[in-house]
This record gives structure tokens, sequence and C-alpha cells, in this order.
């Protein structure tokens, strides 16, 4: 081996990466974004849970009971209910995780030893029923004995993983595979001078958008009807609201990831650069969204940017439709969002294509 020329080539290489200014940015970006992640926004201790409550006792030591409850910080008053029917509805459509129940025998009950508060939670989500469960074991003050608190996880009583875990798996697998497919999709047509055809055709920029997402359309129905039927199969993973809801909700997702991945497409010059921008993006939705990590742990700050998200609006969506029974009109904030989001992105990364080579 000739040393002179073994380090001219690694000259050469360290000056294309330096003038590759994208691939240097995520080669900086993607360690300080983990780091940033994990050390940050990624925290365990669940805290301010949405609550509701029914205080149908309204008395001194129920009121006293809900403040000592709502003071732990674990959970947060967002609502009230008249009724425990109310206050499930408040539930299944995703306004509350959790639900405290004061029966209007509050001080006999208190008197005779019995359960004197019942907290109904969203079992949809596991770190909800493991923070929920803590609270029976609360040493509460005011009182002269700890109150006996009841705890019934809703939509997922045997607390099975893959029940949680299962629905938004749809939307983790359609993240990676939507964004990656179309990220690549252009830069592709780039690099193998397919383009240089396309940009002698009378062919639009919206009808080449277009024509290069409906395919991945249909791939990705494809893969929802696969992770859900093993799911159903294997797992024995229910289904409680409608089908159709399951599939419009993937498709909502479909549309907002392909329309992410044409905007990455249209900022990338190599196939290379495409993927990196791709796990860029996937890495926080992964970790932000509460597919693996309570939402309700992390900062502010973080849930924030998990807001822009969509992975995030479709694991709150899918688990209602799945596992709470909630139709997609019962939660319109979240359809909402990921329409605004697939509309938004398509337009910008319309605007961005051009038909040419540069």
């Amino acid at each position: 081996m000739n040393a002179r020329r073994f380090f001219a080539v690694v000259v050469k290489e360290l000056r294309q990466l330096a003038r590759d200014r994208m691939t240097v940015a995520l080669m900086v970006g993607i360690p300080a974004l983990q780091l940033v992640l994990f050390g940050y926004a990624i925290n365990l201790d669940v805290r301010n849970l949405p609550a509701t409550s029914v205080d149908m006792a309204a008395t001194t030591g129920s009121r006293a009971v809900l403040a000592d409850l709502h003071a732990t910080g674990v959970l947060e008053p967002v609502a009230r209910a008249n009724s425990p029917r109310e206050a499930m509805a408040q539930l299944r459509r995703g306004e509350a995780a959790v639900a405290l129940v004061v029966p209007a025998d509050f001080e006999r009950r208190a008197a005779e030893g019995r359960p004197v508060l019942q907290v109904l939670v969203d079992g949809s989500d596991a770190s909800v029923q493991q923070a929920a469960l803590r609270l029976a074991e609360y040493p509460f003050d005011g009182t002269a004995t700890p109150p006996r608190v009841s705890v019934l996880p809703l939509y997922n009583p045997e607390r099975r993983s893959a029940v949680n875990i299962v629905p938004a798996l749809i939307g983790v697998i359609l993240t990676l595979t939507m964004v990656l497919f179309t990220a690549v999709a252009l830069v592709r047509e780039r690099e193998r001078g397919n383009l240089e055809l396309l940009i002698a055709t009378p062919v639009t920029r919206l009808e080449l958008m277009g024509g290069k997402v409906l395919p991945y359309i249909g791939i990705g129905l494809v893969q929802t009807s696969i992770v859900l039927g093993l799911g159903m199969l294997l797992f024995a993973v229910p289904v409680r609201g409608s089908l159709l809801d399951v599939y419009l909700a993937a498709l909502l997702l479909i549309a907002a990831n392909l329309a992410l991945g044409l905007l990455i497409s249209t900022r990338s010059r190599t196939q290379f650069q495409a993927m990196q921008m791709t796990f860029f993006v996937f890495l926080p939705s992964l970790l932000l969204s509460g597919f693996m990590f309570p939402f309700a742990g992390m900062p502010k700050p973080a849930q924030w940017i998990a807001e822009i998200l969509p992975l995030t609006h479709f694991v709150r969506l899918i688990r209602g439709v799945m596992l709470r029974g909630a139709g997609l009109g019962e939660q319109w904030p979240e359809v909402l969002a990921l329409l605004a989001f697939a509309v938004l992105v398509m337009a910008v990364a319309t605007l961005r294509f051009r038909k040419r080579l540069d």
C-alpha cells in the first residue's frame, strides 16, 4: 500500500463530505437529537394525566379526597361530569385519561371501611394504567385513615401489552415505510436519468406528484390489513369500533406520511440523503408520539413538538377506534390535525418541486 495515495483518497473523501452540507448537518444533528430526546424529553414518570371527576356526594370529605388526588401531580383536572356514564363517555372520546367517581354514600362507606372512591382508567395506554394503579397506594392527608380506592382499568382489564402495542404499531410501520418509499422516489428518478424523460413530457407538477403517491396508498392499506389481521389472529387484539374508521384513520396517516416523504425528496439530491432525512423525522416520531414512552411524562416543549408529528395524532385516533370504540367524529381534533398536515405539506412539496435536473 502506498501511503501517499492512501491519504490522498482520505483527503478527497473528507473534502467531498465537507461540501455535502446536508450530510454534515445530519451527522451532527442525529446524535444531538438522540441526546436531547433521551436526556430531556423522555420521562418514564407519568405526570399531569388529564382527569375528569364525578362527585355525587358533594361533602367536605369527598371534596378533600378529590383535592388530595389532584395534589399528587399525577392528575390534572381538565373536565367534570355529572354522572359516571358521562365520565365514561369522556374517556371513550379521549377527552380524559382518568375518571374519579365519588359515590353518593361516601360518608357511610368511609365509616364502614369500604372503598370510597373509584378510579376509571383508560386502559388503552399501559403507562396510564400503571400511574393510576399507584394512586390506590397514595397516603392522603386530611383524613383519619387513607381513603380506600378501587381502580378499574377499562378497555384492557387484563393489561395485555399486545392490546396496547398492535394498534399503534400500524402507525409506526406506516410512518417508516411510507415516508421512506416516497422520500427516495423523485431522487431515484434523478439519479437514474428518468427525470430527463419526464421533463420532455407535458406532465405537470401536480400530476407527477399525484402519480407518485397513488401506488403507495394501496401499499399502505395492504400493510394496514396485514398488521391488523395478524394482530387479531395471533394476539386477539379487539376492534371495538368500526372497521371502516380504522381504514379511514390509516388513510389519513398514509396521506400525511406520503406528503412528508415527497417534501423530503424535494430537499434531497441522493437516495442516501433521503434515507438520512427520513430517519431524522422517524426517530422523534417514534419516541414522542406516545407509542414507546408516556406522552404525559414529557415536558411541555417536547409535547408541543409531538403535536406537529402525524404519528402522535394517529396513535390516539387508532387506540380510540380499536380499543375504546370511539368513532372518528368523536375524535375530530385528531382527524383535523392529520388532514391539515397532509394538505399543507403536500402543497409545500408540490410548490417546491421543479421539473429540472439541478
